[in-house]
């Protein structure tokens, strides 16, 4: 994985990462494929949060395509 795409992401996700502490979750960079998918794995509140599908799109996924225009969507890994 690129370490400047990995850089960029990581500092969108930094920005989202107090909305989620704020309710006891966290995520975790895990990949970024070759199509430009960025794959998180979910922490603490947010493995089991009912909201996390719609905070990962309107909240994450949109934050890191703004930050980094070439990433196509984000998702969270399930294992």
């Amino acid at each position: 994985m690129d370490k400047e795409l990995r850089d960029k992401v990581e500092g969108a996700l930094e920005t989202m990462r107090p909305f989620l502490a704020a309710d006891g979750g966290d995520m975790e960079l895990v990949n970024i494929t070759d199509e430009m998918v960025v794959q998180l794995r979910l922490l603490g509140s947010c493995k089991t949060c009912n909201m996390s599908e719609m905070t990962l799109k309107a909240g994450v996924e949109e934050a890191v395509k703004r930050s980094v225009p070439q990433i196509k969507s984000v998702e969270a890994l399930t294992t």
